[in-house]
């Protein structure tokens, strides 16, 4: 199983780290592209705050995030896994997860990036701010940046098991899976069952409780089917709408009945 997460916007520090080594990172078939908006976002920092700012989409109050990015290829990093927090990466809990859950959560959970395309948990990064969003004035738009290397690298990391897609839509532009990988891959929204509708606060951290009761169940569905059943077994209520056209990706909703 396959599990692709969005980032959190929120990031912890980067602590006093050995610096980022590019080359050690998962997915070395991202190499080009990460370095490529690695040099562009440190250079656009150090040469213009203003510009940065605007660029990023950061607030006078987040000028700070503009000197964090450029120092990323000097500050302590540390695994991807501590980096991202907020309220999914709360809910996951990676650090008090057994040994075990953990070992699962190495191999299987893929965090998407608008700097480093998408990482495992075990990869050690700095902290930094460079959301898939960004219009880089080089690059141009992050989105279509990732989807060339992307497309060339992310059908083998998926193998030949269930991909559970949990990113939001900004992350999911730059990778969509196709063909055979379609259709094994899931999308879960979470709905408040009430109202049928999304609230972005519970629906994050709905889903990292999903995340993280699959990792400590030990339970690897194969199939957007086999996933239906776990969750339920999980004791969540699922609403499966298998794709009409062959290819396509299954669409799980999961209903909650209190917002918390």
């Amino acid at each position: 199983m396959l599990v692709l997460l969005p980032p959190s916007e929120g990031k912890a520090s980067s602590g006093r780290g050995a610096p980022l080594k590019p080359e050690a990172l998962s997915l070395p078939g991202l190499g080009a592209a990460r370095e490529a908006v690695l040099d562009e976002l440190v250079e656009l920092c150090a040469a213009d705050e203003d510009k940065a700012r605007e660029v990023l989409g950061l607030s006078e109050g987040l000028r700070g995030e503009v000197a964090k990015n450029t120092a990323l290829r000097t500050a302590g990093a540390r695994p991807a896994g501590e980096i991202y927090t907020g309220v999914l990466y709360d809910a996951l809990g990676l650090a008090s997860l057994d040994a075990a859950a953990k070992r699962r959560a190495a191999r299987s959970l893929l965090v998407f990036s608008g700097l480093w395309g998408a990482v495992r948990v075990t990869d050690r990064i700095p902290s930094y701010r460079c959301s898939m969003g960004v219009r880089l004035p080089g690059l141009g738009a992050l989105g279509a940046h990732w989807r060339a290397p992307m497309a060339s690298v992310l059908p083998e990391a998926a193998g030949d098991g269930l991909v559970l897609d949990l990113r939001s839509a900004a992350y999911a532009a730059a990778w969509k899976p196709k063909g055979e990988v379609a259709a094994r891959t899931a999308g879960v929204r979470v709905l408040h069952a009430p109202t049928r509708s999304v609230v972005s606060h519970f629906n994050k951290a709905t889903k990292g409780r999903i995340v993280r009761g699959l990792l400590t169940a030990g339970i690897a569905p194969r199939t957007p089917a086999e996933l239906v059943e776990a969750l339920r077994d999980l004791g969540y209520t699922v609403e499966d709408h298998a794709p009409k056209r062959t290819g396509s990706a299954w669409a799980l909703d999961v209903l909650v009945d209190e917002v918390h």
